[in-house]
């Protein structure tokens, strides 16, 4: 019988349905005695029974049968190779693709909203990873965190786990095997009719999840139907997922940390009005009281301007409304044994109402006016305690409106044109489509408030004390307002040819193809932003109003609407507040303002630094030689080979107000090795080195630059920038010591030949060339662009980085204890890291006067640059996985755990030395039991330990930049199989 290949990189189609057969019989297999240019697994779905056992006939299902099949993937590939299996629809017991990926070696997560959404693997971040679906690379771009994904990297979230059946994480590079990552290839399957059994097929789950923080319940359903023909030349599946979720994440935040001159400090005037320049002398006369005057050094108010303190100290409650819809059908016809056709389709929305309120104190570019009492040094140079007077109290209301659309169509036909030669094309398109309709901020201002204190002592958990009401309507305004719509679009066309040509069959495969792909990403970006007074004391919402001493709203009208009849009543529930931290705040309700100010009505204005395009088009080929056989007794299987690329890119943007378009091209050669030696049928040790790419950041190509008013930022990106290139090296060794076990370690290292960084300089606003009108009108430089000086950031290549680490991995089934023991398993995992990449930073002003030539007044120091070494963003140096579980014919249950050390995450701002996440432990478990052979109930938990995420600002200093926590979420359901 022929060998149909759907070749998915070095693991086969074929292989991957063997493996994910259910149950499972062991068989002996002869691991040379096949065609394909790996070895074949030993057993359908276990590694090879102890000798002892090698007349018994296996079966194994459930969890068990899961770990199997993936185990065989693993061993069945030439370079590495880890996978999840599961036995069918409904197995993954995770909320969406990147909670499973969580439990594979080498591979941490980033959790947003309490949930996974982007992936790391071996250190190398989310945008240095490939994700194919059903062998096509994609993107799936949604807006869900804190901010929109406009990059390179994929969404997990995006997906329910439940639409696929297995994934496979490609770790080292082949020349078949598409280009562009530095960390891995992900490939994410769904249906596979044919690999099942004749007749219908009909899986499905429903469970009710209950978060314990928002108290809410929302439903989660997952089908698949499948049918095969008798013969079995014809299969069609379809699945679908649906899950509605209500969850919410409270904690505090300090949008970090900054220097700068307050108006009084413990009773001493730090501005006075004077008189003089540089030649005469300055001299300081009386004091000059919340705006204007002069900064006059004293031990007081030098201490004060150099010490960081939080920039908007606030609580706060963040809503997560989400809802997820996923449908794939899959349809195989294989009229004979060497021909098969495939076409495969998913669709996939996710849905997000993402609703923040806070209650602050806006410091951010508003010192000058406040007086500062009782202040608390610590040794890091942050003033962390102190009481606050003239402060402006800030309450906000943010409300986000997503929507993501996922859709792909792909086809493959597979044939074997010969016994010894064979062929595979494949063609399709998928598109992202993540839309933001509603980004909307409303802003309530007491711009003269009193006896405000923040005590940052416990870094994670402050008490923030507000002395004036902030639940009086009386005391605010309706200050600023926001409203920021966007659209991020990515497409792709793929289209291969892959061909096999078995010279010596069984010992020497010649492989060759070629590749055409075609992304388009096209992001748009608009802003209704305003302040509701400003530039010239005009409205700027309702056009006729002004906030002058004589408008309508009265002589104590200055800067707003009266917040009267326009606010809601927000009580701040369980976000780790010590006693005596304000909790209840009055916030804008958003209809009521928005009706008021008739925002939704007002003109969109182009958001020039999120407006651009980049269309890249790669084609090139492979040429790869498959090889195994004996050397000098030892048994081996390899492949060599070399991959061409040609990336042609056209990067479009505005800047100063202008399209413009910067096309490149550029190629790159690829060349990889992988081999696999057998010293014993139970061990393997495998090698590997190739050259690997990731194309250039999306952000970092646009022609043009992007403006921060609100920290005095301006952004350049480059769209010469080069292609992130590596050389990867790959060594592990593999012991499968009984059924369904192994014990394996790997050694990897990346020398990253080019990696882009930032290069700042200070400079006036007008040096960088662009027009005033895309600064931010809401943002304080709005008002005065030349009120100081900018930083000016842009992109250019640098001179490298390097990564090498191990990674420890144990499966194991307990069957050699006694009893009920036997039942128990074992899945644990290590990862270290070390990295070393240097970064240009902007450290903390160091001088709290630096005279004017010609004025001789007082001015900050600028920060000051540096290159600091530290790990690539992203790394985190120890991560541990570990599973327990145990299963017999009717009871299941595992708990495990997700161990990831803290790490930076990137740089930041405001003299802040990088900024990133502390140490996460995730606890997970679940329980399972068959009432029946086709019933089963369960109960599952996630974040069984709330964990609170801790992120900060300043690598040195660790100051707070925000720590939440989400609840834990339990699922309560049964699943049926027929």
């Amino acid at each position: 019988m022929k060998t149909v290949r759907h070749a998915i990189g070095t693991v086969s189609m074929g292989a991957l349905a063997l493996a994910l057969a259910t149950p499972a019989h062991a068989q002996a297999t002869d691991p040379q005695t096949t065609g394909n240019s790996t070895p074949a697994p030993q057993t359908t779905t276990d590694a090879p029974a102890p000798a002892d056992d090698q007349g018994e006939d296996i079966v194994v299902t459930g969890f068990r049968a899961s770990l199997d099949a993936a185990l065989n993937v693993k061993r069945l590939s030439v370079g590495a190779v880890d996978a999840i299996v599961a036995e069918d629809i409904a197995k993954f017991p995770d909320q969406n693709l990147a909670e499973s990926l969580q439990r594979i070696p080498g591979i941490s997560i980033q959790r947003d909203g309490g949930e996974g959404r982007a992936i790391t693997v071996r250190g190398l971040g989310a945008q240095f990873t490939r994700v194919r679906v059903n062998g096509m690379e994609t993107v799936a771009t949604s807006s869900d965190g804190a901010s929109a994904n406009r990059d390179r990297a994929f969404d997990f979230n995006v997906f329910a786990s439940e639409l696929f059946n297995s994934i496979v994480v490609h770790k080292t590079a082949e020349a078949s095997l598409d280009e562009g990552s530095l960390g891995a290839v992900v490939d994410l399957n769904t249906g596979n009719p044919l690999g099942g059994k004749t007749g219908f097929t009909l899986v499905g789950s429903a469970n009710a999840s209950y978060n314990d923080l928002s108290k809410t319940w929302g439903p989660r359903v997952a089908g698949l139907l499948s049918w095969k023909s008798p013969n079995g030349d014809f299969g069609v599946a379809v699945s679908a997922a649906y899950q509605k979720t209500d969850t919410l994440e409270l904690g505090n935040n300090t949008v970090r940390w900054s220097q700068a001159y307050f108006d009084s400090v413990g009773g001493t005037p730090c501005f006075y009005n004077s008189t003089g320049n540089a030649a005469t002398g300055v001299t300081y006369t009386t004091p000059a009281a919340n705006s204007g005057g002069s900064y006059r050094p004293s031990a007081a108010c030098d201490q004060a301007a150099l010490a960081f303190h939080p920039r908007i100290p606030r609580y706060g409650e963040v809503g997560h409304d989400r809802e997820r819809l996923g449908i794939t059908g899959s349809i195989q016809w294989s009229p004979s044994d060497a021909t098969k056709v495939s076409i495969d389709g998913l669709f996939s929305r996710f849905k997000e109402d993402r609703e923040e309120k806070w209650g602050e104190v806006l410091l951010r570019s508003n010192e000058r006016s406040i007086d500062v009492t009782n202040p608390v040094y610590d040794t890091s140079g942050n003033m962390i305690a102190a009481t606050l007077n003239d402060a402006w109290v800030r309450t906000e209301h943010y409300l986000r409106q997503s929507n993501t659309k996922f859709y792909q169509v792909g086809g493959s036909w597979d044939q074997d044109v010969s016994d010894r030669f064979r062929f595979t094309v494949m063609g399709g398109v998928s598109k992202s489509d993540a839309n933001i309709p509603v980004e909307t901020t409303f802003v309530f201002d007491d711009r003269d408030a009193q006896n405000y204190s923040y005590d940052y002592r416990d870094m994670e958990f402050p008490k923030l004390t507000f002395g004036t009401s902030v639940t009086d309507p009386a005391n605010f305004q309706l200050a600023e307002i926001r409203d920021r719509p966007s659209n991020v679009t990515n497409k792709f066309r793929t289209a291969q040819l892959r061909t096999e040509w078995d010279v010596v069959p069984d010992a020497f495969t010649i492989k060759a193809g070629g590749v055409y792909r075609r992304f388009s990403f096209d992001s748009k970006a608009f802003t209704r932003d305003t302040v509701v007074c400003g530039n010239g004391g005009v409205d700027r919402v309702l056009g006729t109003l002004t906030c002058s001493a004589s408008s309508a709203f009265g002589p104590t009208a200055v800067y707003g609407f009266p917040a009267t009849n326009l606010g809601e009543l927000f009580t701040l529930g369980n976000a780790g507040q010590p006693s005596g931290t304000t909790t209840q705040f009055l916030i804008p309700d958003i209809q009521k303002s928005a009706d008021f100010t008739k925002l939704y009505s007002r003109a969109l204005a182009v958001d020039a630094g999120n407006t651009r395009s980049v269309i890249e088009t790669v084609s090139g080929g492979y040429l790869q030689f498959d090889a195994k056989g004996d050397i000098f007794g030892l048994r081996y299987a390899a492949n060599a080979g070399v991959r061409y690329v040609h990336t042609d890119q056209s990067s479009s943007g505005l800047s100063s107000g202008a399209p413009v378009t910067v096309e490149r091209t550029y190629d790159d050669w690829l060349p990889s090795m992988n081999v696999a030696l057998f010293p014993t049928d139970d061990i393997i040790l495998r090698g590997a080195i190739a050259k690997v790419i990731t194309r250039p950041s999306l952000g970092n190509l646009t022609p043009g630059g992007s403006v921060d008013g609100f920290n005095y930022n301006v952004s350049f990106g480059n769209p010469n920038l080069l292609p992130f290139r590596a050389t990867a090296f790959d060594l592990a060794a593999e012991w499968y010591f009984a059924r369904g076990s192994i014990l394996s370690v790997a050694l990897f290292k990346k020398d990253v030949e080019s990696f882009p960084i930032g290069v700042t300089r200070s400079g006036t606003f007008a040096s960088t060339g662009l027009p005033t009108s895309i600064i931010p009108p809401s943002s304080p430089a709005a008002l005065n662009p030349e009120g100081r000086l900018w930083n000016i950031t842009s992109i250019t290549n640098g001179t490298g980085a390097s990564l090498k680490g191990v990674e420890l991995s144990l499966q194991t089934q307990f069957t050699f204890l006694p009893g009920f023991l036997k039942h128990f398993g074992a899945i644990a995992n290590a990862t270290f890291i070390d990295s070393s990449a240097t970064y240009r930073v902007n450290g903390a002003i160091a001088t709290a006067c630096v005279r004017n030539a010609t004025t001789g007044l007082c001015a900050l120091g600028p920060n000051v640059q540096a290159d600091r070494t530290t790990t690539l963003f992203g790394l985190s140096k120890k991560a541990f996985n570990g599973t327990l579980y145990y299963e017999d014919k009717k009871f299941s249950a595992r708990v495990s755990g997700s161990f990831r050390e803290g790490y930076v995450d990137a740089n930041s701002g405001t003299g802040n030395v990088f900024e990133g996440y502390g140490d996460t432990l995730n606890v997970d478990a679940s329980v399972r039991y068959k009432l029946t052979p086709w019933v089963e109930v369960s109960v599952e938990g996630v974040n069984l330990t709330d964990e609170y995420r801790f992120r900060y600002t300043d690598l040195d200093a660790q100051r707070n930049y925000e720590n939440n926590h989400f609840g834990r979420t339990i699922l309560v359901g049964a699943r049926f199989k027929l």
